[in-house]
């Protein structure tokens, strides 16, 4: 398996080469920051199957939850590509919108939703988490 991605000026390119753990909707603040006041689709993948091509600039911060975080982004376009959790080095969190295939997987959670504004849409079907859920595999 291998799967490809990058940002919108093409300087960053990222393979994969394994399956996604999961696949998730997040509403926290921090992510609706991210994503111009929507939900971040984030695709979870083991760190050890990814390679990176290309610089990238960190921005360090602190998650609702409390969990140190490095958001990752292309220094030349800003796209945003990747979230790591210091406490979890094990795995890299992808955004799906950077996937070279974003229909790849398919949301199996909703999380944050109690930080969503009033007007979000958040799917009936998907399992909802006020906050932070347990972690994944």
């Amino acid at each position: 398996m291998q799967i490809t991605g990058g940002c919108l000026c093409k300087r960053v390119r990222f393979r994969i080469t394994a399956a996604p753990i999961a696949m998730r909707l997040c509403w926290c603040r921090l992510c609706q920051y991210l994503a111009a006041g929507n939900a971040t689709v984030n695709v979870v993948f083991p760190s050890d199957a990814i390679t990176i091509e290309g610089e990238l600039t960190d921005f360090r911060s602190v998650a609702d939850s409390g969990r140190v975080m490095h958001r990752r982004f292309c220094a030349h376009c800003g796209t945003q590509l990747f979230s790591e959790a210091e406490e979890r080095p094990h795995l890299i969190i992808v955004r799906n919108g950077a996937l070279d295939d974003t229909g790849l997987a398919k949301p199996d959670a909703t999380i944050w939703t109690a930080a969503a504004p009033e007007w979000a849409w958040i799917d009936e079907d998907l399992p909802q988490h006020e906050g932070q859920p347990p972690p994944v595999a």
